[in-house]
């Protein structure tokens, strides 16, 4: 198939470009540097290969310029990973790029989505977020409400997803596949061992909230790019939960993580002094984060996600 990708260069994006080529699929990338685009083509791809892999350079926010590119390209399949997300995790960071990624996700998802519609395009894959669902015992799965009554960020945040999700999924004239990420891990995220959150964590930073009972899912970046190639090719129209099988307490995976990076034990703090410290999103991710269920994904697409990385490498240490 000819499939159209927006944000080739993210985190996502590379491992993505890789697997589709490696299926045989013809590839346009989209990147506002052609200089930027080139660099991806020479990172770990054959050159047997690179020919199917072509670029189109626009800016996501001129809508006319992304129209003509994909209505030029007339790809099959658009996937978008649309993000602008800072190198460093932390509130003040975070709080920083809020805008342009929203902007992003609104106003340069909108415009891709239109040209998409535009060009005849069959089908429309979009990035979106498995961990703000609502509150709650168990594992959320994708007809689980999402957490509008969290922390304000955490709301207007779930108030985004669910607007993009609405406008892809809501278009009769796409097949569209909204693809819920769990937190992601692996080279070139924050949870990486030269990441921002390892050295957080090393220089005991990343403290644990209250009893770290928030439950967090994970995903390896090249899982994420597996299943969005498996989503592409037979997707059901719909919402997909991409996910590990082991949703995780804060309490577990960052003492294990911690234990992988050879870092001290991290710190523990009160709610009430999270509260003060870092504000309600750190209260939210501590101790009020629900995992996800990667029922559908594994049903549906033969998803089989990889163990997390250093709850396997910690199993192993304790063992020996």
């Amino acid at each position: 198939m000819k499939i159209f990708v927006a944000g080739a260069t993210g985190a996502i994006g590379r491992p993505l470009i890789a697997q589709l080529l490696a299926q045989g699929h013809e590839v346009v990338a989209l990147t506002r540097s052609l200089e930027k685009g080139q660099t991806l083509a020479e990172q770990g791809v054959e050159l047997a290969i690179r020919q199917s892999l072509r670029f189109a350079n626009a800016d996501v926010f001129d809508a006319d310029a992304v129209k003509a590119a994909i209505t030029r390209v007339q790809p099959e399949v658009v996937i978008e990973q649309l993000t602008s997300l800072p190198k460093t995790y932390t509130a003040e960071s975070m709080s920083a790029a809020s805008a342009l990624n929203t902007r992003i996700r609104r106003e340069g998802g909108a415009n891709v989505l239109a040209a998409a519609q535009a060009a005849g395009v069959r089908r429309y894959l979009r990035q979106s977020i498995a961990f703000w669902a609502i509150p709650g015992t168990g594992l959320a799965d994708e007809e689980t409400p999402l957490a509008f009554d969290a922390s304000p960020a955490v709301a207007a945040d779930a108030h985004i997803v669910t607007e993009i999700e609405r406008d892809l999924l809501g278009n009769p004239n796409l097949e569209g596949i909204a693809l819920r990420y769990g937190f992601l891990y692996g080279p070139g995220t924050w949870f990486a061992p030269d990441g921002d959150v390892a050295q957080q964590v090393r220089q005991q930073q990343f403290p644990i909230v209250g009893n770290g009972e928030g439950v967090w899912s994970w995903l390896h970046i090249e899982d994420a790019a597996i299943a969005t190639v498996a989503a592409a090719e037979r997707g059901n129209p719909g919402i997909y939960l991409i996910t590990d099988d082991q949703p995780l307490a804060v309490c577990e995976w960052l003492s294990a993580y911690a234990q992988w990076l050879n870092a001290p034990p991290p710190p523990q703090v009160s709610v009430e002094d999270a509260l003060r410290i870092s504000g309600a999103d750190a209260v939210y991710y501590g101790t009020q984060m629900r995992g996800a269920s990667n029922a559908k994904a594994k049903r549906e697409l033969n998803f089989q996600p990889r163990p997390l990385e250093w709850m396997v490498n910690t199993a192993v240490a304790h063992a020996s």
